[in-house]
């Protein structure tokens, strides 16, 4: 064990093993579960019902100058008339040859992550319905509460509207910047990591993508393994659900999703993680079957000694990831 890794096990505060014991190997060899012989079908259907909707994109400017970006307020209406509320930011200066759509993870976001380094992009960081600037009574925009609406429906559960915000997010950025297509790229985090993982495998608009510690895979492992965070929530709800639950959690495993995903990917999964267990995010990873890069973080929703550097690197090889989209 590296002495870093050991210092992440030295400050563990948790009542069960955030490695659940599996090496990188076994992390690698994680596979998908059983999918639904519908599942391209109910996704196809959501994503051609998603492209027939004008999100008509309205902005407000908020800053004209703020760490060498001119922020904008952008308001754009998902499906089901859904009002997504966000951040825009292009550059104050130079020609804009690219466009990313960044996700949050499930605590939201107050504001746009400014340090990332794509110098000639507009930056578009929507909050998923619900959540943050999206908020929408009654829907709660507490993850706990969040991750479990409408969780007994199969069409309606809000992971999949969440991914239409995406797709919506998309068509957005097109009307606004419509010289972007074919230079479009995703950044998702944690619940954004999931959810983009469940978007991209259907959203050909995006030339390259990027998942963070992602969400949402490979759900009867999820469901098994103890873990902090919003998927307590689903463990106790599984619990006494056990059948339902599992027939509409299927139709949202990222992994499965992952087997579609088309383009470039790159990824940053972590070894040791108590809110998204690494067996989950690896079976998304593993998942992909083209041009992918892995970043192995050593732990993921925890403060480890290594973090500041490797946070570092990471966002150095998204910026070489990434460049091809100015071409």
């Amino acid at each position: 064990m590296s002495d870093d890794n050991k210092s992440v096990m030295d400050t563990m505060q948790y009542n069960f093993d955030p490695t659940y014991g599996y090496s990188l190997n076994q992390l690698l060899a994680v596979k998908t579960p059983k999918e639904p012989k519908d599942f391209d079908s109910f996704w196809q259907h959501r994503y051609q019902n998603a492209l027939t909707v004008d999100p008509q994109p309205r902005t407000k400017i908020l800053s004209e100058d703020n760490q060498g970006w001119r922020v904008f307020e952008i308001t754009y209406t998902s499906t089901d008339n859904f009002s997504i509320r966000g951040w825009l930011l292009v550059p104050i200066s130079g020609v804009i040859k690219r466009g990313f759509i960044v996700g949050h993870g499930y605590g939201g976001r107050d504001e746009p992550d400014f340090h990332l380094p794509f110098k000639d992009a507009a930056l578009l960081f929507p909050c998923f319905r619900g959540l943050g600037r999206s908020a929408h009574p009654p829907i709660s925009s507490e993850p706990n509460w969040h991750v479990l609406h409408n969780i007994d429906q199969r069409d309606r559960y809000i992971l999949g509207g969440c991914v239409e915000d995406v797709w919506l997010a998309v068509t957005s950025m097109l009307e606004l910047f419509p010289h972007l297509a074919g230079h479009l790229g995703y950044l998702g985090i944690s619940f954004g990591g999931g959810i983009g993982a469940l978007a991209l495998a259907w959203e050909l608009r995006i030339s390259k993508g990027h998942l963070n510690m992602p969400t949402f895979g490979h759900h009867p492992l999820r469901l098994r393994l103890p873990s902090n965070g919003s998927v307590q929530s689903v463990q106790r709800y599984y619990q006494t659900h056990k059948k339902q639950t599992l027939k509409v959690l299927r139709y949202y495993d990222a992994a499965l999703a992952a087997k579609r995903i088309s383009m470039p990917m790159h990824c940053a999964c972590a070894k040791f993680d108590p809110c998204v267990a690494p067996p989950g995010q690896f079976a998304i990873y593993n998942a992909i079957p083209g041009n992918k890069q892995l970043f192995i973080l050593d732990a993921g929703h925890h403060n480890y000694p290594n973090q500041a550097r490797q946070e570092s690197e990471l966002i150095n090889e998204l910026d070489a990831f990434f460049e091809p989209l100015s071409e």
